[in-house]
């Protein structure tokens, strides 16, 4: 009976996409990167996650494994971190990591409205893309139509939008999750 009780709780309020929706959105930024003011970190682009952060984002994904998310696409900024934090995710949930692909508008100074360009050309009920601050924020807010940015992700946390529209731009913010609350529930 205990168990029941545990599976029925895990899976309010993450049901499937329904049909009226255009695509359920999920946004991960990528996890704990090697420190910029390292002496030992490369170019920007080029930094890569810490084994910290490939640990804590392993088990943030088994968190989204538990609330079942099954994205059909794929996207993820060019840069190494959120690429990593994207193959490991795919790890995780099953999925090959040659899905994954690469867009500009994923990058941390791209604006808000490239991504929708690119989800636009999506025909996915689920998309997950992985990506950076303040972009990510700054596309919940545009989705949302606020006049600023008035979340945070943090490192290997997900925020979950419905979109009902692409154009013009209707969504609306369904959960949003840090990666310390994901590991939780994935243990």
């Amino acid at each position: 009976m205990n168990s029941h009780r545990t599976e029925k709780a895990s899976n309010v309020g993450f049901e499937e996409v329904p049909d009226q929706i255009r695509m359920r959105l999920y946004l991960m930024r990528h996890g704990i990167a090697i420190d910029r003011e390292d002496p030992d970190s490369p170019p920007e682009a080029e930094r890569f996650l810490t084994p910290k952060g490939i640990q804590r984002t392993r088990a943030a994904a088994r968190g989204l494994r538990r609330l079942r998310v099954k994205p059909a696409s794929l996207l993820t900024s060019p840069y190494v971190r959120a690429v990593q934090t994207g193959e490991i995710v795919c790890e995780v949930l099953g999925l090959d990591p040659k899905q994954l692909q690469t867009t500009d508008a994923l990058k941390p100074e791209a604006r808000p409205g490239r991504l929708v360009e690119e989800l636009a050309q999506r025909n996915a009920g689920e998309t997950i893309c992985f990506g950076h601050a303040p972009n990510l924020d700054e596309f919940i807010a545009h989705a949302l139509k606020a006049t600023a940015a008035f979340t945070e992700l943090r490192k290997s946390g997900v925020a979950c939008l419905d979109l009902d529209s692409l154009s013009p731009l209707r969504a609306r913010l369904c959960w949003m999750l840090t990666g310390r609350i994901l590991r939780r529930l994935g243990d």
